[in-house]
C-alpha cells in the first residue's frame, strides 16, 4: 500500500482536531518537527527494532521531540506507535500542510528562474497567479542557472514551463524527428 494512502486518515484526523482547537499552525509545526525526527537515521533504526514495544518506541520518540509536542501531540504519537505508523510522519505532515493550505485558500508557488526576479516582477506574477488559481499565493523564487532564461512555475500539480532550456529541447526534438 502506498505510504500516502496509509498516512491520509491520520493527517485528516490531526487536521480535524487542530481545526477544532484553532491550532493549525502549532500542529503543523509539531508534525514537521516529528517528520524531521523520523528522517534521522538513528531514530529510524530505533523505530524498526522489533524487540521494542509500541509504548517504548512512542516514549523514546516523545523524549527526542521534547517540548515541541503538546499533550495532544504526544497522544497522536502514541496512536501512531500503537498502529506501527510513526514512520509515516513525513507524509502525514505533507498531507496536513496541503489540507491547511486548502482551508486557508492559499497556494505555495515555486518560481524557478535563471536570475533573481525583482519584487515588481514577483508582485505582477503573484497577481496573475492569484486570479488564475483563485487562491492566495505565497511565492518563493529559486535560482536555476541551467534554465538559461524564462521561468518554471510550480503550484501543486500545476507546472508552467516557459524556460529557454525547455524551448531549446523542444526545438532539438522537432529537428530530429
Amino acid at each position: 500500500m502506498e505510504l500516502t494512502t496509509c498516512a491520509r486518515p491520520y493527517a485528516k484526523a490531526a487536521f480535524q482536531h487542530a481545526l477544532g482547537q484553532n491550532a493549525l499552525d502549532s500542529w503543523l509545526e509539531m508534525l514537521k518537527s516529528g517528520a524531521a525526527v523520523v528522517r534521522n537515521d538513528k531514530v529510524n533504526v530505533l523505530l524498526g527494532m522489533p524487540s521494542l514495544t509500541a509504548e517504548q518506541k512512542a516514549n523514546a520518540f516523545i523524549d527526542v521531540c521534547g517540548d515541541s509536542l503538546s499533550d495532544s501531540g504526544r497522544n497522536f504519537v502514541r496512536t501512531l506507535a500503537d498502529n506501527k505508523r510513526l514512520t509515516l510522519l513525513p507524509q502525514i505532515a505533507e498531507l496536513f500542510e496541503a489540507l491547511k493550505a486548502e482551508q486557508e485558500q492559499s497556494v505555495d508557488v515555486e518560481v524557478l528562474s535563471a536570475f533573481p526576479l525583482s519584487s515588481e516582477q514577483l508582485e505582477k506574477l503573484g497577481g496573475k497567479l492569484r486570479s488564475r488559481l483563485s487562491s492566495e499565493v505565497r511565492l518563493v523564487n529559486t535560482l536555476d542557472p541551467e534554465l538559461i532564461g524564462g521561468v518554471v512555475i510550480r503550484a501543486g500539480d500545476l507546472v508552467i514551463d516557459s524556460s529557454i532550456k525547455t524551448r531549446l529541447e523542444k526545438l532539438a526534438d522537432a529537428m530530429l524527428s
